[in-house]
């Protein structure tokens, strides 16, 4: 039984007990959505007319984990399920919490929710749907509809805009006309939001939707993006070669890798998190580094000088400032700052090749140079060399443990410190490129190299 099969196993027993005591109880939420779409619910959540200290009462391990909201999670062996009693919540502390919590009926819980088509409810005992919000009809009509104000509903929690755009592109939703008008004229609200939650939010929104790129242009046309990615703006707009970028600007550019990366999804070590900010971000430095060379004899070009380095420097800044963490961030930078030595990998020599692909990013940096390559409609050449060279080395590690050591030069008697790494240096390349076939052969060239003195 596959993990999500025991959550809605768990979930229906909690249902099923809750019920049994005389207390109404319903799958809530996102599960239900999922499940009138014909999706795998990722969770289940349960809502319920017993108060918070009567679930408590009626399951024998449960974690209080929002109890002044009327949250209570059940802990079923593995499985925890969340149970909420039915609430209606009146007014906001910040932007994001309610300042007064009310319990109440299953109706009133239905109205205090976000989006209709999150705001019914599901019987699993009498198999029967409840819908306060007319939530089936938006998804019949494939909309995204705020429940009752939609200004209301996103004053209560600012969040929710965000969430709107996430909903809309990772299900191939619209927005209704009045719950977008409503996220345009309130976008700067986002800013009270946290910046962990709003990288939560823009990542699944990254990595969730069907298009990631057009997702991000639905960001941008609502004025989100000025608010939480201000350094992504002077992309767009930013011309670049027409002989190298057919497709247009900066920004353009990089929509179009963003709705290209789940097409061909690789199978790598790196995160799709991690692959959609290296996307999101490869570009940054250019509008910053943008020039044109004017020539006598070529048509003017637009260089970006060492945009790559500057790029890693803002990416680095931009995920400080979003709280990512530490890994994931260094993950990201270095792809950013690595893709312009994929231009001479086909003349490198085999061990500084070898280095390229043995480094711990090296997937990362391949899917971005891919996807780049993709999105610019230049040939695969490159990409096609590294990936059949990586083939070729399938049954030995592309960086082997050095034969020789700092020890080992050492009882030779060389003893000063920087020799002794450069001497290091060139006995690991020559081991890499087969120059010697043995580790007795590489120290022997060692010693009528480098006699000690």
């Amino acid at each position: 039984m596959s993990e999500i099969d025991l959550q809605k196993e768990a979930a229906f027993k909690v249902v099923k007990t809750l019920q049994s005591e005389g207390f109404l109880s319903f799958f809530a939420g996102g599960c239900v959505r999922d499940r009138l779409l014909g999706r795998i619910p990722k969770d289940y959540d349960v809502a319920t007319a017993a108060l918070p200290e009567e679930v408590e009462t009626l399951f024998p391990k449960t974690i209080p984990i929002g109890k002044a909201f009327g949250v209570i999670a059940v802990v079923d062996g593995k499985e925890t399920v969340e149970v909420a009693t039915f609430r209606e919540e009146m007014g906001t502390l910040d932007g994001r919490h309610p300042k007064i919590v009310l319990f109440s009926a299953a109706k009133e819980d239905a109205l205090r929710r976000d989006f209709t088509i999150n705001g019914m409810f599901y019987d699993p005992i009498a198999k029967q749907l409840h819908d306060y919000v007319h939530g089936q009809h938006d998804l019949e009509k494939k909309i995204i509809t705020a429940i009752g104000d939609p200004t209301e509903r996103f004053k209560e929690d600012h969040l929710r805009m965000l969430r709107a755009v996430r909903f809309s592109h990772n299900l191939g939703f619209a927005l209704d006309p009045k719950t977008e008008e409503a996220a345009r004229t309130m976008a700067p609200l986002i800013t009270k939001i946290s910046a962990e939650r709003i990288e939560m939010e823009l990542s699944r929104t990254l990595t969730d939707s069907l298009r990631p790129g057009d997702a991000l242009t639905h960001l941008h046309q609502l004025g989100f993006l000025e608010h939480i990615l201000p350094e992504i703006l002077p992309m767009v707009g930013q011309e670049q070669s027409p002989l190298l970028h057919p497709e247009g600007d900066v920004f353009k550019h990089t929509v179009l890798m963003l709705n290209l990366m789940n097409e061909e999804p690789q199978a790598t070590s790196y995160t799709p998190r991690e692959l959609a900010y290296a996307i999101l971000l490869h570009d940054a430095g250019k509008p910053s580094t943008a020039r044109v060379e004017l020539s006598t004899d070529k048509p003017p070009q637009i260089r970006f000088d060492d945009h790559a380095a500057i790029g890693a420097e803002m990416a680095a800044a931009i995920l400080t400032r979003l709280k990512f963490p530490t890994q994931a961030k260094k993950n990201i930078v270095a792809a950013i700052r690595g893709p312009m030595r994929f231009m001479d990998a086909q003349k490198m020599r085999i061990s500084t090749l070898r280095k390229m692909i043995g480094a711990e990013n090296f997937d990362l940096e391949l899917e971005l140079h891919r996807l780049d390559s993709l999105g610019s409609q230049t040939p695969l050449d490159t990409y096609t060399f590294l990936k059949n060279y990586i083939e070729e080395m399938a049954h030995e590690p592309i960086l082997p443990e050095p034969w020789i050591c700092g020890h080992d030069l050492i009882s030779m008697g060389i003893t000063e410190g920087k020799r002794i790494g450069e001497i290091l240096k060139e006995a690991y390349d020559a081991q890499l490129e087969d120059q010697f076939a043995s580790r007795d052969e590489l120290l022997g060239w060692i010693r009528s190299s480098y006699p000690s003195k």
